[in-house]
């Protein structure tokens, strides 16, 4: 945890934010795999670690900002959980370390919340994305749970969106901790992966070197020579000759900061020229991208740009034709890039997105309907401290080929006979994250291999 001193501040901004009432927090509980006593790895909640560090489970904490207080609930542990798990800090001891002076018992709650609606006082509280928090504010609130989604406080959405997405000094550290274990993480899966493993075999040592670390992964491994599959969290396949691996994967420092890479490689020691090709034009628009970061500049010019780089460079191929700006408008790209560019990072390796992209990503702006831009998080101008991801793909969908050629979707932009001779090919992408400064972008962590050369290199 960082220094009480940071905590502290954190709640005076986030009260000076806000107009009057009471911020409700709820921290997570445990989790149960398939008993009680048998759990899920625990994480707290990422804005209740971020005002109150405490990470435990079982907590809930009320900032009063009104009176400028703030209070700790839980419960002391019992005997019983000291001898099966050890010995553990009071509440009291606890706060303290987090600069709260006032604690009180999870019953107490109950009892503070009822007098505070009855006096007519406002209490804030964040949309819950877990079912136990939107049972328990429920019962905290008296509100039916058809009602919840309603009463939940967008001021403090706001608020707290504008906390966050500003990192500290001590929190870019952090971030950065999270890059280089990230960076070894696909070190080792680049070295590791041979013809005739499993890809599950591969995945084993990524998460090895994630704990090893000292943390954990921030979200579950993508490595599959399956890649046109965005998300593709199966590890069952056998790696063979000719195939190439996409992997997406970040570490989760102890403090449970985060960092998101991704990288592609061949299953043989080096690419194929098919893949040489692709990649390099996929390495194009994540380089093209990066070089429009900086602060005062939407992140959907990144986008954009990207988008452009790959109709460019597939057009140099002979997949797409046309203007590749009329393309990009049109939307045609999407075949090949069906999502966005990258997202914001931090306590979250998508960074408060349990708080909505329309304010975390979109800060007001329209959303598009268009497939492709629709999946876009971040738009907004981009300010000195954020912390963003940059991570544009070429994948080769069947199922997509098939949707938009029996369709007679983009024939002026598309050239379907030569598109289905990658049929198969799988999917490419490269991923960094990016710190925003005053005059440009900083990319956080030790360099990741991204050159061809780099990547045959370890391959050998």
């Amino acid at each position: 945890m960082f220094s009480s001193k940071a905590y502290v501040e954190r709640r005076e901004r986030l009260r000076n934010r806000m107009r009057g009432g009471l911020v409700l927090l709820l921290g997570n509980g445990e989790s149960p795999m398939n008993y009680a006593d048998n759990a899920f790895p625990f994480r707290q909640d990422s804005s209740f670690l971020y005002f109150f560090g405490l990470d435990s489970p079982d907590l809930a904490a009320i900032v009063d900002l009104d009176e400028g207080s703030a209070t700790v609930f839980g419960r002391e542990p019992t005997i019983d959980e000291i001898v099966w798990t050890g010995a553990q800090e009071s509440l009291v001891d606890r706060a303290a370390r987090v600069g709260v002076a006032k604690t009180a018992s999870l019953a107490r709650l109950a009892e503070i919340l009822a007098s505070s609606r009855a006096a007519g006082r406002r209490i804030h509280f964040l949309p819950p994305y877990r079912a136990d928090n939107l049972l328990r504010l429920g019962e905290l609130l008296g509100l039916p749970l058809p009602a919840i989604p309603g009463a939940v406080s967008v001021e403090l959405i706001r608020a707290i969106v504008a906390l966050r997405s500003i990192k500290s000094a001590e929190e870019i550290a952090e971030i950065e901790k999270a890059a280089d274990i990230s960076v070894d993480m696909h070190l080792a899966a680049i070295r590791r992966a041979r013809a005739g493993m499993i890809e599950r075999e591969v995945a084993a040592e990524v998460r090895r070197v994630a704990l090893a670390a000292g943390g954990d992964i921030a979200f579950p491994i993508i490595l599959s020579r399956e890649g046109q599959t965005l998300h593709n969290h199966s590890h069952d396949n056998r790696l063979e000759e000719g195939d190439i691996v996409l992997c997406d994967f970040g570490a989760e420092t102890d403090l449970h900061y985060c960092a998101d890479l991704s990288s592609s490689f061949p299953v043989s020691r080096t690419f194929t020229e098919r893949q040489r090709e692709i990649y390099a034009v996929a390495l194009r628009a994540h380089e093209t991208a990066i070089a429009t970061l900086g602060p005062g500049r939407p992140y959907a010019d990144a986008h954009r740009a990207a988008c452009r780089a790959i109709a460019s460079g597939l057009g140099e191929l002979g997949l797409m034709r046309g203007d590749p700006d009329e393309a990009v408008a049109a939307g045609a790209h999407a075949l090949f890039f069906p999502c966005g560019t990258g997202h914001m990072m931090g306590l979250d390796a998508h960074d408060m997105e349990d708080l909505g992209e329309e304010y975390v990503g979109y800060a007001g702006a329209a959303r598009s309907s268009q497939f492709g831009l629709k999946s876009l998080r971040l738009v907004r101008p981009l300010e000195p401290g954020f912390v963003v991801t940059v991570e544009p793909g070429i994948y080769f969908i069947p199922e997509l080929i098939d949707r938009w050629r029996s369709e007679g979707r983009f024939g002026d932009f598309i050239v379907w006979d030569r598109v289905e001779e990658y049929r198969g090919f799988g999917g490419i992408r490269n991923e960094e994250d990016f710190l925003i400064t005053e005059t440009g972008a900083r990319r956080l962590g030790k360099p990741k291999p991204r050159s061809i050369a780099e990547i045959e290199a370890l391959r050998s």
